[in-house]
């Protein structure tokens, strides 16, 4: 079997394939010539995140191709249902990076509630002229503990942004648009483990209720946050979205910023990615990142080895 890893794979990932005898490789082809490349070296499989598209006609002009993988969850990037009818394998890593997106939703909530996104900014700039002036307006910071934490989607992510705001001694109020009920586990240190039924609640009750709104849907066809949703977001909540840009109007959210109904919000997903808007980028009452959600060494370390594993598994498939 031969592999194209056109986005990269992590060395364990890597390791795992070479020791079952599967050619790796890791070149970056650019899409003008990823058919050509593909179809030159006879490639079986082709592994992604975010960067490669799969579209219908790369299928179309690699007959090849037996395999796709996308190391994350999403598969936007990917004719699914078109790879799949022409009798391809798709598989993606559906739990591998949910840890590093859920502390990147809590890393974007300490920003927010202690001004830190802020405070970053203004320090090297004014820390030494105006360094009591800042404190100042830094005073009315926000704690998260004894807080309500609302969680937009019961997927995996969502699932572990839930145990993250529990162990924080947050309450908990989760919307799934097909109702669920969930068990969430938490594991401490010295063994023990408690288990916490979480049962969904409607959209609104989240929104008027939250103090801290954590958005981990998939992709959706409309916005589901726009300006009748923040219409009903309490008063000086906080929201994050590190689930797929387009589920957040982010015009209206920079309306809810600028009247004070949200008291500050983050992206890690845009809706014109990778341009946004500048209104976004320069807006003091933002917390921003690049889309690195699943970008720890942790999370691509177990992309990588997921991936292999279940390569290995098809080999003797195909």
């Amino acid at each position: 079997m031969i592999v194209l890893a056109n986005d990269g794979i992590s060395d364990s990932g890597f390791q795992l394939l070479r020791e079952a005898g599967i050619t790796v490789l890791d070149s970056r082809v650019s899409p003008e010539h990823l058919s050509n490349f593909i179809n030159e070296n006879k490639v079986d499989a082709l592994l992604v995140r975010s960067a490669t598209q799969v579209r219908q006609q790369l299928i179309d002009e690699c007959p090849s191709l037996k395999i796709v993988g996308r190391g994350g969850i999403g598969m936007d990037n990917i004719d699914v249902e078109y790879a799949i009818d022409k009798g391809l394998h798709v598989i993606n890593t559906p739990t591998a990076s949910c840890k590093s997106v859920a502390e990147l939703v809590f890393a974007h909530f300490f920003s927010l509630a202690r001004f830190l996104h802020e405070s970053n900014r203004l320090m090297p700039l004014e820390g030494e002229t105006h360094f009591s002036a800042l404190k100042k307006s830094f005073h009315n910071a926000s704690e998260l503990s004894g807080k309500t934490l609302g969680v937009v989607g019961m997927g995996n992510i969502g699932l572990e942004v839930i145990r993250i705001g529990i162990s924080l001694g947050m309450k908990i109020l989760a919307y799934n648009r097909t109702p669920k009920t969930s068990t969430v586990a938490l594991s401490f240190f010295d063994g023990q483990t408690l288990n916490f039924e979480i049962k969904s609640v409607t959209l609104d009750e989240v929104l008027e209720n939250a103090d801290f709104i954590s958005l981990n849907t998939g992709k959706t066809d409309r916005y589901l946050i726009d300006t009748d949703e923040f219409a009903m977001v309490k008063d000086g909540a906080f929201l994050v979205n590190t689930a797929r840009g387009g589920v957040v109007n982010e015009v209206a959210m920079i309306d809810a910023l600028e009247s004070g109904k949200l008291a500050g919000a983050a992206l890690d997903v845009f809706e014109k990615e990778p341009t946004p808007e500048v209104e976004i980028l320069m807006h003091p009452g933002m917390s921003l990142s690049p889309h690195v959600g699943a970008n720890t060494m942790d999370a691509q370390d177990r992309i990588g080895k997921e991936l292999a594993t279940q390569l290995i598994k098809l080999k003797d498939q195909l």
